[in-house]
């Protein structure tokens, strides 16, 4: 027989919103499994029920907002720490890139639940994503997924000549960190001193300590890319709105 699994967590499983917006849908009655409502927070159903949400969920989900920023050097992703400023504090209307594509208006309330979908070091730079929409938060750090991300990474060789070919094989694939092995990752040169990284996966300075393993050392860290959206030309210090039509 197939155990039951709570609510919430089923309708994150589905990809219909976190299992935090899960919550707040079930206390407000917005929830139906097989056609009747659930209120009731921990609830538990079987994985054939048939579950649905009423229209207001849509509607207020469609009003969540994800902001795209180009994190400059100093700040860091997440909460403040250590008298470091969070990058959401650049989310300031006179912040906001003039080429902006998207017609959203900005209102505070957007920086309500507005969390960062990934970290990038304090030391370094480039396409940062925050946004109050708990699906593309699962999408993006979720522990299934399968995003690329793509760094620019100027180094430098600490051992004499230049980087050996075998070592290079190394960081596409054969090392380990924190006693597991990481999976297989795109790399190649860009120019003499700046290596291309496309990973799958993102552990805690994971570029700088891989690099560090064959003897380069990182002078300059900026992400590029995250799935199908890019930094593109948003200024550093500069934010701007995901739109409709992009996906990662």
């Amino acid at each position: 027989m197939t155990e039951p699994l709570r609510l919430s967590k089923r309708m994150s499983e589905l990809g219909l919103c976190s299992r935090r917006e899960a919550d707040e849908w079930i206390a407000r009655g917005w929830v139906r499994v097989d056609g009747q409502v659930v209120s009731e927070l921990g609830s538990k159903v079987l994985p054939t029920q048939r579950i649905t949400v009423e229209r207001q969920a849509a509607a207020e989900q469609s009003k969540r907002v994800t902001v795209l920023i180009h994190k400059p050097v100093g700040y860091v992703s997440g909460q403040a720490e250590d008298g470091y400023t969070p990058a959401v504090a650049l989310i300031r209307p006179e912040n906001r890139w003039a080429d902006d594509p998207s017609t959203e208006q900005f209102h505070p309330t957007q920086l309500r639940s507005l969390v960062p979908c990934g970290r990038l070091d304090i030391d370094s730079v480039g396409l940062l994503v925050l946004s109050q929409d708990g699906r593309i938060a699962k999408q993006l750090i979720g522990e299934t997924t399968s995003i690329e991300k793509e760094y620019l990474v100027r180094v430098e060789y600490t051992k004499p000549g230049t980087l050996p070919d075998s070592e290079l094989k190394k960081l596409k694939h054969g090392l380990w960190m924190d006693g597991k092995p990481l999976l297989p990752a795109k790399v190649r040169w860009q120019n003499e001193d700046q290596l291309s990284f496309t990973l799958k996966e993102g552990r805690k300075r994971q570029i700088r300590r891989m690099c560090d393993m064959v003897g380069l050392k990182v002078l300059g860290l900026k992400r590029v890319r995250i799935g199908r959206v890019k930094l593109g030309d948003l200024p550093v210090g500069q934010w701007r709105y995901l739109t409709p039509e992009e996906g990662f």
